[in-house]
Formats: C-alpha cells, sequence, structure tokens
C-alpha cells in the first residue's frame, strides 16, 4: 500500500517516526491529484501553493515535539465552506469568483490541528442534487465505475478519498449529502447530531437541517477528525453548548449487550436485491458479535421525503434570497432597473435544479398555502422525531441501508426529478431527526459497485455510533479496497 492510500491515523504513525515528511505526502497526493483528476475530476480549485506552506510548517511542528493526529495530514474540503483567501462558489455561477474573507469554524480548528488543505471539492450547486450532475463546473465521477455518479451533494468529496487524492475530506450533509455518497464510492461517512458540529462558515442550503461531518477511509480516522471540528462555536447559535468526549477513545469495545433495531419500513418493495442481501449480511454479522437484534417500526417513514422537500426547499428559498446581483456574486450586465438586475442576475446565476427549489419553497411558504404545506411539514417533522425517540427507548442503535441501490450511471435520473429525490429515501428522517448517523461499506455488488450500511443513534451518541461501526468494520476489509483508475 503507498503512502496516498493510508489511513490518517497510519500517516501520522509515519510522520513521527519520520518514515515520510508532510511535503512529500503532498507532493505524493499532487502526483496522484495530477495522474487521475482528469478522470475523476473531484475538484474545483487545487491549492498547492499554500499546502506546501502549510505542510512545511507541519514538519516543524513535528520536529518540535507538537503535533497533533491531523498535523501534517492532506485533506480535501467541500466547496460551500468558507476558506479565508480561497474562491468559494458552491459549484453556481452566481458566486463564481467570490473569494472567502473568513474561515468556517470547521476550517479553522483543522488550521489550528496542523491540518494540510489540497483543495475544494464539486458538488452539487448548492448542496441541491444527489449525483454531482448539478454542478455548474464540472460532473463528478465515481472512481469504481467511470461511468456512474459518485452521489451527492458531496461527491467530489466522496470521490477525493475513494480515489487516495485526499487522506480525508470534510462534506456537508442536509439530507443524505454525506452518507448517500459515502455508500456510492465506498467510504465511511459521517453526519453528526446537529449542533454538534459549528455551522458557522458553511453557505446555507437549509439551516434547520444541514451538517458538517467528514468522510474518511475507516471508522478511526472519522473518530479523529470529528474530535477536532466538533464542539461548542459562540458563533452559531445552534451550536450545542455540551463537553465532547474523545471519539476515538472507545471504539475497541465489545458488542455484547448492544440492541440493534432495524425498522420494517426501509426494507421496501424497489429496493435492490445486492443492496438487500448485503443489509441482511451485516444483521447476521453483528448477532455473531453478540449484539441483540430487533425489528422496531418508524411509522411515519413513508412521509420523509414529502417533508423533506417542502422544508427544506422553504429553508433554501430564504436563504438563496441574498444572492440578488448587489453585493457580491453574479451581476448582470448593463440592466434597465433594478427588477431587471434582481431577475437576470439570479436567472444567468442559479442552475435549472436550484430555481426550482427556490420556486417551491417560494410556493410553500406563501400567502395561502403556508398553512397548508409548510406548516403541515413541521407537524409531520415532529412525529418522525417522535418515531426515532420511541425506537431508542427499547434499541441503542438503528442499522439501516444507506441507498436503495448502489451508484446509477450518469444521466439515468436526470429527467425524473422525483426519482433522484428518492435517492435519499433512507437518509432523510435522520436529518429530519437532528440525528447522528454513519454510512460504512458493507460489500460490493457483481458489478463491482460498493454498497453501504447506515447506521443511526440517539442525539449527541456519535460514540455509540462510532463504537457500533468499528466493530463491524473490524471483521471485514471492505473499507482497505481502493479502485483501480490508473
Amino acid at each position: 500500500m503507498t503512502w496516498i492510500d493510508r489511513t490518517a491515523h497510519a500517516l501520522h504513525d509515519a510522520l513521527l517516526k519520520k518514515e515520510v515528511s508532510s511535503r512529500e505526502l503532498v507532493n505524493a497526493f499532487y502526483e496522484r491529484i495530477d495522474a487521475v483528476e482528469g478522470k475523476t475530476r473531484a475538484y474545483l480549485e487545487l491549492l498547492k501553493t499554500s499546502a506546501l506552506l502549510q505542510a512545511d510548517e507541519a514538519d516543524r511542528r513535528i520536529s518540535r515535539g507538537g503535533a497533533g493526529p491531523l498535523t501534517g495530514i492532506p485533506l480535501a474540503l467541500k466547496d460551500n465552506l468558507c476558506t479565508e483567501g480561497t474562491k468559494t462558489s458552491c459549484a453556481s455561477k452566481i458566486l463564481e469568483g467570490f473569494i472567502a474573507p473568513y474561515d468556517a469554524t470547521v476550517v479553522s480548528r483543522l488550521r489550528a490541528a496542523g491540518a494540510v488543505f489540497l483543495g475544494k471539492t464539486n458538488l452539487d450547486e448548492f448542496a441541491m442534487g444527489s449525483s454531482n450532475e448539478n454542478s455548474a463546473f464540472d460532473a463528478t465521477r465515481n472512481p469504481w465505475d467511470l461511468a456512474c455518479v459518485p452521489g451527492g451533494s458531496s461527491g467530489g468529496s466522496a470521490a477525493s478519498v475513494a480515489a487516495s487524492e485526499a487522506v480525508f475530506s470534510l462534506g456537508s450533509d442536509t439530507g443524505g449529502s454525506i452518507r448517500q455518497p459515502a455508500s456510492f464510492c465506498g467510504v465511511v461517512g459521517l453526519k453528526p447530531t446537529y449542533g454538534r458540529v459549528s455551522r458557522y462558515g458553511l453557505v446555507a442550503f437549509a439551516s434547520s437541517l444541514d451538517q458538517i461531518g467528514p468522510l474518511t477511509h475507516d471508522v478511526r480516522d472519522a473518530a479523529t477528525v470529528l474530535n477536532v471540528i466538533a464542539g461548542h462555536d459562540s458563533l452559531d447559535s445552534t451550536s450545542a453548548d455540551l463537553v465532547c468526549p474523545d471519539f476515538a477513545k472507545p471504539l475497541s469495545s465489545k458488542m455484547s449487550g448492544l440492541r440493534i433495531g432495524v425498522p420494517l419500513e426501509y426494507f421496501i418493495e424497489g429496493i435492490d436485491s445486492e443492496v438487500s442481501a448485503a443489509i441482511e449480511e451485516v444483521i447476521d454479522d453483528y448477532r455473531r458479535l453478540g449484539a441483540e437484534i430487533k425489528e422496531i417500526s418508524l411509522p411515519h417513514t413513508e412521509y420523509a421525503v414529502a417533508t423533506y422537500y417542502i422544508l427544506a426547499t422553504a429553508e433554501a428559498s430564504s436563504n438563496l434570497a441574498r444572492y440578488d446581483g448587489v453585493r457580491f456574486g453574479h451581476r448582470t450586465a448593463h440592466p434597465k432597473d433594478l427588477l431587471e438586475l434582481y431577475m437576470k442576475s439570479r436567472s444567468e446565476g442559479f442552475g435549472p435544479e436550484v430555481k426550482r427549489r427556490i420556486m417551491i419553497g417560494t410556493h410553500v411558504l406563501s400567502s395561502g398555502y403556508y398553512d397548508a404545506y409548510y406548516k403541515k411539514g413541521q407537524q409531520v417533522r415532529t412525529l418522525i422525531k417522535q418515531d426515532f425517540d420511541a425506537a431508542f427507548e427499547s434499541v441503542d442503535c438503528i442499522l439501516t441501508p444507506t441507498a436503495p441501490t448502489a451508484a446509477f450511471r450518469s444521466g439515468e435520473k436526470t429527467g425524473d426529478p422525483l426519482q433522484m429525490y428518492l435517492s435519499d429515501i433512507f437518509t432523510i428522517s435522520v436529518n429530519l431527526a437532528g440525528l447522528p448517523a454513519l454510512s460504512m461499506p458493507c460489500g460490493f455488488t457483481e458489478a463491482g459497485l460498493p454498497i453501504g450500511c447506515q447506521l443511526i443513534a440517539r442525539p449527541f451518541d456519535e460514540a455509540g455510533l462510532l463504537k457500533t461501526a468499528h466493530a463491524f468494520e473490524q471483521t471485514h476489509d471492505f473499507h482497505e479496497r481502493r479502485p483501480q483508475l490508473v
């Protein structure tokens, strides 16, 4: 295994032993990027000059004996995370050329930890999509099969890790945008509890749903990254003022006495048979590890997709109103009046999917429809959360497929938005309830595409979630496999 294929914790050990330097790692990753980026198109922007400066500082820090677990480790950042002095476009023409004037809190914490930023990764425009085909600039490819999508919206972040173009990456998850790409690309994707990780500096899509999390090669790396980025932040009013445990500490614990719930509503007609079979094997593995498997019910699951696309679009309509051609971002040329400035700037700057969601969101918030749609959606959201609250009275963790299929082919669902939205049918409820959830690789299809298993835990029980995932991971080598790109 080469340096670029290793986990963050393995590279940390190598850096401390002086087997490799951070500068050598960064150069190795840029060589890899040069070799495969033309195929994967995972990045929108590379930061080689500043990355080498960060690497040199990390090497000095290591020499002084002050290295943390991410010091000198090269990573990628989703391009909706503000990074000071760097383009932050959200893969949208309306923000093309925008230079972020400050760091998002997660970026500043990684910077303080000595991590190295290789570049900004591609995404569906403003994080709205399930395939990465909504980017205004390019479509990222799945490293396991370049004819397939990497998932969305954090497709570039997932593909960069799967293709060994970064040790780990950060993504954002509003309805499954970390977990679904993680499943499609065969990596670990963690969505923390809403409020566990500061959203300050994350360009907003739906503020009551958005959450930042890591995509990594294994569960231990996910825990290590969470240790750095989690914690209260006074700059985010929704940040939970709770003490964070050491998320990596309990990873070696056994499963004896653990109660895992399997919701009947997640094994529906239309789920791919290979996905279903892989999840059944995961359930059997947990039984062998000593966990108790219980059938549970989450009865309002069938309303989750409709509820999500009312609430998320309503919040998107509000959040994206600021992009008007006045203060920053794209401005149409030579408008005849203020109304034309607004209309043409937004029409030229936003892509079709973003426009669709803005129009839906504006409609459900409008006079005469607010009570019928938005208010009703909030009421159903409460029922969905109550379903999870009731389930966690009898189980410690919930196990489901991450997605109903493995990665689908590029262009397969772009003509049918509803079919695209259903790609997130198993992940959306978690965001509506504000829960922590993780996708881990649990098998492969006959065609060689990864399959993901989702684990869901109680609010702020990321430690238990990671422990449960790690126990399964140790019995298989799915997380060690890499796609053959060159």
